[in-house]
């Protein structure tokens, strides 16, 4: 059973009433994502579920933060742990679905992870299934909701299932986006990929960055690499 808490360098995320628990990929896409607001003023997190992502960016920036959720516990939770951060005073968080709330259209950066395991093994618990499946928030609804929502300059990072992410680069040309970095996560360098986490914008970049990051070596521990990333929040 996951512990009821996680704790940071700089703050602590309860988790014992949010239906998605922090994780180790979750934690990648924050620490990644920190390094691309450049300068943003407006973050937008959909589906906060207990800040976690909220945190991570306001620890590295000074950014306002809007943290959307849809499950009423979850985002109690996620209240209780802003409230209990360094940065209360700079996010706010949003109980409601983000494809009928009355966001602004103006954010500098959007950042989600999203329900994305639509073709995997149900959950017997309703909760979650409506958090990992994408029940209530399908790739093709963030899409619509990511283009509204987001400033011309402005970008967003998403973390998918490897094998979605061809899926969804595609459905984001469509859509207007440019790709313009890609970081493919192993768990070690005998696996294959098994998450991507991608960072589009309105903006043709002219290239693409490709990278990827492999979590443990063979033997257990933890890669240069990784523990590089991570450093500032729990190294």
């Amino acid at each position: 059973m996951p512990n009821s808490y996680f704790r940071f360098k700089q703050f602590t995320v309860q988790q014992d009433k949010s239906v998605m628990k922090v994780c180790t990929d979750s934690c990648i896409l924050g620490a990644w994502s920190a390094k691309h607001l450049n300068g943003s003023e407006k973050v937008l997190d959909i589906g906060t579920g207990t800040g976690l992502l909220s945190l991570m960016l306001a620890q590295k920036t000074g950014s306002a933060i809007d943290s959307i959720e849809l499950d009423p516990e979850s985002a109690a939770q996620a209240q209780e742990n802003i409230v209990a951060s360094p940065w209360s005073a700079r996010i706010r968080v949003l109980a409601g679905n983000v494809l009928h709330f009355p966001l602004p259209a103006d954010y500098d950066f959007i950042i989600s992870n999203p329900p994305f395991f639509e073709s995997d093994l149900r959950s017997p618990a309703e909760k979650k299934n409506k958090a990992k499946h994408n029940e209530t928030l399908t790739l093709d609804a963030l899409i619509v909701v990511l283009r509204k929502h987001l400033k011309i300059t402005g970008s967003f990072s998403i973390l998918l299932p490897n094998h979605r992410s061809g899926y969804f680069e595609n459905l984001a040309m469509i859509n207007g986006f440019f790709l313009y970095k890609k970081l493919t996560v192993r768990q070690t360098p005998a696996h294959p990929p098994f998450r991507s986490i991608c960072l589009f914008g309105l903006q043709d970049p002219g290239s693409i960055e490709a990278r990827e990051l492999i979590i443990k070596y063979e033997d257990g521990k933890y890669t240069r690499e990784f523990v590089d990333l991570m450093y500032d929040y729990y190294g």
